[in-house]
């Protein structure tokens, strides 16, 4: 599959929570921008747009904290697949 954009994954959340600067914000969950139903959202959303599964283990804070840390596990699950 291609390269995975910023812009993608920007698209989604954008869906989810709107008035989040996720350009810029690299604490989504450690400042509580983004709660736990914001996440599940998100992980719906990934997981259907991209046609993975995100496992347990990678919902971890880290993986959700900035587009760009979306965007890396997303792309990995799916050079993975």
């Amino acid at each position: 599959m291609d390269e995975i954009t910023l812009e993608e994954i920007i698209e989604i959340l954008k869906d989810v929570e709107e008035d989040v600067d996720y350009e810029n914000e690299t604490a989504l969950v450690d400042n509580r921008v983004l709660d736990s139903f914001d996440i599940l959202s998100i992980i719906s959303a990934l997981n259907e747009e991209f046609d993975i599964s995100i496992p347990a283990k990678d919902v971890i804070p880290e993986n959700f904290n900035s587009a760009a840390a979306m965007r890396d596990m997303v792309q990995r699950l799916v050079d993975e697949d």
